[in-house]
């Protein structure tokens, strides 16, 4: 095995690296304050290729491979867990989406303005009566001549209510799913209720309303009905780069601790000193280490387009839970101060825990690794 990088692919990171730090970090607060999502820095992330990671340069986009876009998601998650939820959103599942399953036309009209970012891109799969079990969703569809109307919620929809456009999947009746590109000025189609939740609060989670939304023909992705495996293909690869997102929370967290415990003094001494102090930040040190081999690992097979379903699951599973185990360890060694918003840790710890959830919840990845081992040969 190799464990080094391409210049590349550092020069990538890097770039990403000092732009985090300089235009992230000191506006991380303020944004999770405020609430919104600062779509004025939209254009910047854009510049750097960020709103079209894995998109052919043919597009407009990046075409960086799935490693170097891990490498990017470590970055931003290290600077703002809503920043690079929003980025990954737009690439993992929106994009991810259209490069799965999308035909050449639809390619042609829909991946470059999303890769120039002159709008964010959302995915729609989750009902307020379905999560884990995706192909019970309650919205449904009718054919009316060539087009299709669309009637149903999504909820817990990151960027639904500031994108520009959406891929929604959409009940095909007998546990099928069928997805279609909508752009937001499609009639019958508007954000919802926006949610409040306890971390990311920079980023945009919201319901999505069709009523009696009516789309071409054209405008579906995929085969009638059969979009479940695309489904399943776009969750592999989000389930990467959330896994990434998520050691750079944690990582984020353990460096404030570490040079924290190295300047606060107690008893006369460093409590870097202190053999219980250097315990808690070895193990985070350590978890967020192995996370990061199995997410590159993972990574590494789906470049080499060999199967990856359960590297994936286990990286993402490993990593969420590694780097929230990595906060809440880094909270504690900053004690009394760590439970303030004086040091951005609580916040971290708030973000770290949706990367349980979010893209297939701990449980599921559990399954997902448990049939793999069972399956017949």
């Amino acid at each position: 095995m190799r464990f080094g990088y391409r210049e590349d692919q550092l020069l990538v990171r890097d770039t990403v690296r000092d732009f985090v730090r300089t235009r992230i970090v000191p506006n991380a607060d303020a944004w999770n304050e405020k609430g919104e999502f600062p779509l004025d820095l939209l254009p910047e992330l854009a510049a750097l290729g960020l709103t079209g990671l894995a998109v052919p340069q043919e597009y407009g986009g990046a075409e960086l491979d799935m490693l170097t876009s891990a490498l990017v998601m470590e970055e931003l998650g290290a600077g703002d867990g809503s920043i690079a939820l929003t980025v990954a959103a737009h690439n993992s599942l929106c994009i991810g989406h259209l490069l799965a399953a999308a035909n050449e036309d639809q390619k042609d009209r829909w991946l470059p303005p999303l890769a120039r970012g002159e709008y964010l891109g959302c995915w729609a799969l989750t009902e307020p009566a379905s999560g884990s079990d995706a192909v019970s969703v309650q919205s449904r569809l009718r054919r009316e001549g060539d087009d299709y109307v669309l009637t149903g919620t999504k909820q817990f929809i990151t960027n639904g209510g500031v994108a520009g456009f959406a891929v929604v999947l959409i009940g095909a009746g007998d546990r099928r799913l069928t997805a279609f590109g909508v752009p937001r000025a499609s009639p019958g189609f508007r954000p919802g209720r926006r949610e409040e939740k306890m971390g990311l609060h920079a980023s945009d989670t919201a319901q999505l309303i069709l009523e009696e939304c009516r789309v071409p023909e054209r405008d579906r992705i995929g085969r009638d009905g059969a979009a479940f495996e695309d489904v399943k293909r776009v969750l592999d690869r989000g389930r990467i780069g959330i896994g990434a997102l998520a050691i750079g929370l944690g990582r984020a967290s353990v460096e404030i601790a570490t040079a924290y415990a190295k300047e606060r003094r107690q008893f006369g001494r460093p409590i870097a000193e202190f053999e219980m102090i250097q315990w808690k930040l070895a193990r985070a040190r350590t978890e967020l280490d192995a996370a990061r081999l199995l997410v590159h690992r993972a990574a590494s097979l789906a470049d080499a387009r060999v199967p990856f379903t359960d590297a994936a699951s286990k990286a993402k599973l490993y990593a969420s839970e590694a780097a929230t185990r990595a906060a809440d360890s880094s909270l504690q060694v900053l004690g009394g101060y760590g439970y303030l918003r004086d040091f951005p840790i609580e916040r971290h710890l708030r973000d770290v825990r949706l990367m349980e959830i979010g893209e297939g919840t701990s449980e599921v990845q559990r399954i997902v690794i448990a049939r793999e081992m069972l399956r017949a040969d």
